[in-house]
Order: structure tokens, then C-alpha cells, then sequence
């Protein structure tokens, strides 16, 4: 399972290293390159977002969609090697704030980590009330009878909350241990279905790939169509921020980044084309809004189609599990840095268990909030992932101006060389486009609360007419911006960095 803790002499070692950016050792270091790789492929979890979103792209413009997971998979790619070149030279808990934090000083790493930070916690909301999609329908098929309402699905999401908020408390390496077994799960799961489907259901031609079904193929559907693959390819980050808890980080994090996008891009890939293959009609998958498991159960009827969602439903569940591992991270790293409310005590460690138990509750009851007002997963998804992206775009901007003022000027492990500010202008470039498409206000993927018919009120009728993730943003950034200037402004920085 490639969990275990490290030798005297490893951990001696380690323990040096991150002493030299002035912080000691207290979370417990067990991960190997594969816990570490299997942590952030959870994150990404290709059978969680192609569940959620397959339909959008199918209906929005035929088997063309698929297009998409490749476009987006190269531009995350860029941004992950760059990511992979941080996390050899800064490993420590905190990816996209402890890098910022070096490369651009207090006021713009806290403003990346506060933006990242919830937007970790949407994402958290956004997953476990996708989970309830999978595993309501698996129910019934079972003969539970329970209605697929936004009510249980809500019921269903907040003891999925409570659940990974209590595997997060014991520990990381309890975490890990249910995450490879889900990750090996996800991954055999994926391919023996997408091997099954393309050898025993061949309906498509293989050039279904090229066919849009009767709808309508233009820039604009091409962007809406994409969000299937943005809301996929993401999360990679997160071998950094556990580099606290691996061994051998400088080498085993970048490692661990890029296998787990690759990984995501290969079996997500193979299953999004084996799906388009099984569709028995393409025009009326289209009017239907076919996902995969209305594609499986077409094919092989009720019971196989409930082993798939149980399957993606496991997948979910780890998925939601190491968000939350991630984004608590984050906050230990921020508050240990005295960059939060609280801090004294989201920042104190368990003796026993190793984990930031305060950190673990807080994430926890955030996380929470949202469900308040829950409209459906698309809707929280749709301000997760767009606040991801911006996350990425700001520790990109933060990336590009080090590398214009020489750094690095001390090579790590993992090093991009000359081709790191090139590619650092290709991932900006990739991440300002999709940050456009995100927050394009339409009702397919950034409607107002009044677009979504689904019950969704902010109380204030001017802001009921605004796009969701416009609302979202701006609440946030003005929260941050009182709290920093009230609080944080005058605080001294944590800025001890071995190299530069």
C-alpha cells in the first residue's frame, strides 16, 4: 500500500529540510510516491466529473465533446509542471499559499491562499452532494424507493461530510489506506467497464468522435461543452500540499503531480471513448441526456448498471475525501503562519493522531454552510471549479514574475530549466482563457439564481439577477479584503526560505 512511516535516518533527513523554512515536524510522514500519487488522482477522480458531466457534453454537441478532455488536459498539463517545479523547491503544507508566499510576498500569498482556500471548501460541498447522483439511483435499483430529491440528495451529502471529516481526524494514514483501495477500485473499475463496453456494445463507429448528432457545433457550444473536462482535471496540486506528510518530497511530490494527471487523462479517456462507442442512438442519447450509467444500463440492464454506480459511487466518496484532506492542509499551513481566524488554534496538532483536529471540524462545518442553500451539484460545482482556476491563474501570475526576476537560482530535484517560462506563459495564457469561459455569464454553466429554476435565493433580488459565480467571488474577495486590512496587514511575515 506504500504507507508506512519513514526509517530514523529518512525522517532525520526530512525533518532537516523542513526545519530550514522554519517550521518542525508534527504531521506524520508515511506517504510514498504511490499514496501521494493516489491522494491527488482521487482529487481529480475522472469517473466522478465524467459521471456528473458527461450528459452536458453529449447534448451540447454530440461525441465532439470528447475533443475537450484532451485541449484541457495539455493546458492543465503546463500548469502542473510548473507546479511540480514548486513543490521540489518549497515542500511544505500549503501548495499554492506556501508557494506564493516565497515567490511574492504576505499580501498577495494570503489573498491566493484565502481565494484557494474556499475554494477548496466549494469544491468539498460540490463532490459530496454529487455523491447522493450515484448512490440514490444504486438504492432504488436495490428496491430502497427513495426519492431523488434535492432534500435527500442534501441528507445523503452531509453524513458523506461527517464521514470524511472523521476518517480526516484519524489520521492520514487511515485516509490513505481507504483512498488506494478506492483509487485501485476507481481506475480497474473504469477500464474493465469502458474494455467491456467497446469489445461486447460496439453501436458507434469509430468516428463517432466527429459526429455531433444534429446539434449545433460553434466556438461558444465548443466552451459550454468543455465543462465536463474542466470539472475533472484539477486537484493534481494536492501531492504538494501533502508534502509534510511524504517521504522524500523534493523528488516524490513532482512525481506524484504529473503521474496523477496522466493517470486521470489515460482512463478517463479510454472510458469517455467507450462510453461514445456503446451509445445504441446517438440522437436519442442526445435528447435523452444519456450519462454513463443510462449508456450501461441501455446495454446491459438494471443490475450491471447498479454495480457502475456503486463503483462511481466509492469513487466519489474518495474523492470528497482527499478534498478535504487537501484543503485542510491549507488551512494548517495559513494558520500556522498565524494567516487566519483562529490560527492558534486551526494550526495545533494532535499528539497522538498527528492531524490538525481543529482544521479537520472547521473544513468540516464550512463545508457545510453551502448545503443551506442547496440548488443541485451543478450549481456549487460551478463556482468550485471556477474558483480553482483562478487559484491556479493567481500562483501562475506569482510564478511568471519570479521566473522574470531570475528565479530559480538554485536547481531542485525537479527542474524545468529553459523551458519553465515558456511553459509558465502557455499555462497563463490556457488559464486566463478558461477563467473568461467560466465566468461568461449564460445559463448553461454561470447562470443566475433565477436562470437555475431551482430554488436558489440570495435574498436580495438585485443579486438574484447576477451570475452565481460573479456573486460568489465577490463575497468572498470583500470578506478577505476587511479581514486583511483589519487584521492582517500589520502582522509580520513568515518568509524564512532556504533558497531563492
Amino acid at each position: 500500500m506504500d504507507i508506512h512511516d519513514e526509517t530514523p535516518s529518512e525522517a532525520a533527513r526530512d525533518e532537516s529540510d523542513l526545519a530550514r523554512f522554519g517550521y518542525k515536524q508534527e504531521l506524520r510522514r508515511s506517504l510514498g510516491v504511490f499514496s501521494s500519487f493516489a491522494v491527488a488522482f482521487s482529487y481529480i477522480s475522472p469517473s466522478t466529473g465524467i459521471f456528473a458531466l458527461f450528459a452536458l457534453g453529449l447534448t451540447t454537441i454530440g461525441g465532439v465533446f470528447i475533443w475537450s478532455w484532451p485541449i484541457v488536459a495539455l493546458g492543465q498539463f503546463c500548469i502542473a509542471l510548473g507546479f511540480a517545479e514548486l513543490s521540489s523547491h518549497f515542500p511544505v503544507a500549503g501548495s499554492v499559499f506556501q508557494w506564493t508566499k516565497y515567490l511574492s510576498g504576505k499580501t498577495y500569498a494570503w489573498f491566493a491562499g484565502w481565494i484557494y482556500l474556499f475554494a477548496g471548501i466549494l469544491t468539498i460541498t460540490s463532490v459530496c452532494v454529487t455523491l447522493p447522483l450515484a448512490l440514490i439511483p444504486a438504492f432504488n435499483n436495490m428496491g430502497w424507493n427513495m426519492a431523488n430529491s434535492l432534500h435527500n440528495q442534501r441528507l445523503v451529502a452531509a453524513v458523506t461530510l461527517v464521514a470524511i471529516t472523521v476518517l480526516n481526524v484519524f489520521g492520514v494514514k487511515l485516509v490513505a489506506i481507504v483512498n488506494n483501495t478506492g483509487v485501485l477500485f476507481e481506475i480497474l473499475g473504469m477500464v474493465v467497464f469502458a474494455f467491456v463496453l467497446a469489445l461486447f456494445h460496439h453501436h458507434q463507429p469509430a468516428s463517432v468522435i466527429v459526429h455531433t448528432g444534429g446539434t449545433s457545433l460553434t466556438t461558444g457550444t465548443f466552451l459550454i461543452a468543455m465543462f465536463m473536462s474542466l470539472f475533472v482535471i484539477y486537484g493534481f496540486d494536492t501531492a504538494g500540499t501533502l508534502a509534510e506528510e511524504t517521504r522524500d518530497p523534493r523528488r516524490e511530490s513532482p512525481k506524484a503531480i504529473l503521474a496523477s494527471i496522466a493517470g486521470a487523462f489515460v482512463i478517463g479517456g479510454i472510458f469517455l471513448y467507450a462510453c461514445l462507442l456503446a451509445i445504441p442512438n446517438l440522437n436519442d442519447a442526445i435528447k435523452g441526456g444519456f450519462g454513463p450509467a443510462q449508456i450501461i444500463d441501455a446495454n446491459f440492464g438494471n443490475a450491471f448498471s447498479t454495480v457502475f454506480l456503486l463503483v462511481v459511487a466509492a469513487a466519489i466518496f474518495v474523492c470528497c475525501l482527499a478534498i478535504q484532506t487537501s484543503t485542510i492542509r491549507l488551512a494548517f499551513g495559513m494558520s500556522r503562519d498565524d494567516r487566519l481566524p483562529g490560527s492558534k488554534h486551526l494550526s495545533k496538532v494532535h499528539p497522538t493522531l498527528h492531524t490538525p483536529i481543529v482544521a479537520c471540524i472547521a473544513i468540516g462545518v464550512l463545508s457545510a454552510i453551502p448545503m443551506l442553500q442547496y440548488a443541485g451539484a451543478g450549481i456549487v460545482a460551478i463556482a468550485a471549479t471556477g474558483m480553482i482556476y483562478l487559484s491556479y491563474f493567481v500562483g501562475n501570475v506569482s510564478l511568471l514574475r519570479a521566473r522574470l526576476k531570475g528565479w530559480p537560482r538554485v536547481k531542485a530535484p525537479f527542474s524545468l530549466g529553459k523551458w519553465g517560462l515558456p511553459l509558465n506563459v502557455l499555462a497563463l495564457a490556457w488559464g486566463g482563457g478558461m477563467l473568461v469561459n467560466f465566468a461568461w455569464p449564460r445559463a448553461a454553466t454561470n447562470p443566475t439564481p433565477t436562470q437555475t429554476g431551482l430554488g436558489l435565493n440570495f435574498h436580495w433580488n438585485w443579486l438574484n439577477h447576477r451570475p452565481v459565480l460573479w456573486t460568489v467571488l465577490v463575497v468572498i474577495l470583500l470578506v478577505g479584503g476587511i479581514y486583511y486590512a483589519a487584521v492582517q496587514r500589520t502582522k509580520p511575515a513568515h518568509l524564512q526560505a532556504p533558497e531563492g
